[in-house]
């Protein structure tokens, strides 16, 4: 039985996300940008999991459980499904793997798309595998990559004047497959990388000055911002246990700020 528990609420320190959704087998969470999934190290930094347990102590003291259906960038914000019991996370990571569960994202990027719908397929693999690498987590487009294809369109193009440029657009992205960075690396090959990205954004040696000096005055006039404008804003699905399952997540306030709404 689902316990009493409010949608929709505010954020705050102690759980630093929104319940968007719930039911006895799921919980739909609005995830903010910064905010680690899951743990890396012992010790380290309070996490998605660690809020979600807490959130769901209840249900994991009755034999439920907490499985991640979609996961997340640390610095990629947006909606993330996590089931509740065994029977759900069977069904839905079957859904997953039958490419049955549709999702939307929307981001910043630079420059102007010439069409306003346009499609990338450009298999993915880790750069490190085929050379030497500086950031063993970057991917890169290469033939002998996995199969990957992402569609897009243009949500609206914008002016603004930056020490970066001055043309932005912002993009909606329909991931038809799930590769590690697959939106990222996409838009960056067509030329079209997500402001704030330190990777595949104008030099991924941002990245490893990040790495060496946190955020700076240096790398704001080259990045704009200080996270990746990737922001995870729709999830649908149906099953024959569920139905038709839909969310959404608008725009959060730190991309909507900087686009000037």
């Amino acid at each position: 039985m689902l316990r009493a528990r409010e949608t929709g609420q505010a954020m705050s320190a102690k759980r630093p996300f929104a319940v968007v959704d719930e039911s006895a087998e799921w919980v739909v969470v609005d995830k903010p940008a910064f905010l680690l999934v899951h743990p890396k190290k012992p010790g380290g930094p309070r996490t998605l999991w660690d809020g979600l347990r807490e959130l769901l102590a209840f249900e994991l003291a009755n034999g439920g459980q907490v499985s991640l259906v979609n996961r997340l960038d640390r610095e990629t914000s947006g909606l993330i499904l996590a089931a509740k019991t065994a029977q759900a996370a069977r069904r839905f990571h079957t859904a997953m793997m039958r490419r049955a569960i549709a999702k939307e994202y929307l981001a910043i990027v630079w420059g102007w798309p010439e069409r306003d719908e346009f499609t990338v397929s450009a298999p993915i693999l880790r750069q490190g595998e085929r050379g030497p690498t500086a950031i063993y987590l970057k991917r890169c487009v290469h033939p002998e990559g996995a199969e990957s294809v992402t569609r897009f369109r243009v949500e609206r193009r914008f002016e603004k004047p930056t020490s970066a440029g001055t043309r932005f657009a912002l993009v909606r992205a329909f991931p038809e497959t799930g590769r590690t960075h697959q939106i990222r690396i996409h838009l960056a090959h067509a030329g079209y990388p997500i402001i704030g990205d330190k990777i595949y954004g104008p030099d991924e040696r941002c990245y490893l000055q990040f790495i060496e000096t946190g955020w700076t005055p240096a790398l704001e006039r080259r990045l704009l911002l200080p996270r990746h404008a990737l922001h995870s804003a729709r999830l649908r699905l149906e099953t024959p246990e569920d139905g038709a399952l839909d969310w959404h997540s608008p725009l959060p306030p730190d991309l909507a700020a900087w686009m000037g709404n």
